[in-house]
Parts: structure tokens; sequence; C-alpha cells
């Protein structure tokens, strides 16, 4: 599938939906379109990036008495 992004150059251009995650890191676009309309990144909600929701190992280990 395809999205529409406008880059950081400001040119439109249509990229494929796994590579919206690493242009959203390296700040390579402003905004790209959802089937509901457009989201400007660090103004609109998107999702988190998979590697802030790491859970450690510590922190999945249950506590035993």
């Amino acid at each position: 599938m395809l999205l529409r992004v406008l880059r950081t150059d400001n040119y439109y251009d249509y990229i494929k939906n796994s590579m919206l995650q690493r242009l959203i890191e390296s700040k390579g676009i402003i905004k790209f379109k959802r089937s509901t309309g457009w989201v400007t990144i660090g103004a609109d909600p998107i999702r988190e990036s998979k590697r802030d929701n790491v859970i450690s190992d510590t922190e999945r280990r249950a506590v035993k008495d």
C-alpha cells in the first residue's frame, strides 16, 4: 500500500507503508495522509515506535514470595 506524504523539502511523494515509521523517526516528512485525512507530525497523534514500548526482562518477571 502506498501512502501520500509531504516531505521536509515541501514535495509530495508516495511511499510504502513499511517506510513510514523510519521517515517519522528521521524527520524526513512533515505530514502523511490517512484515510481520515492529513496527519501533521508533532501536532497530531501518531503511532508509537515499537522500540519505545519494549519492556526489559526485569520488569516482566513476577516477584515471588
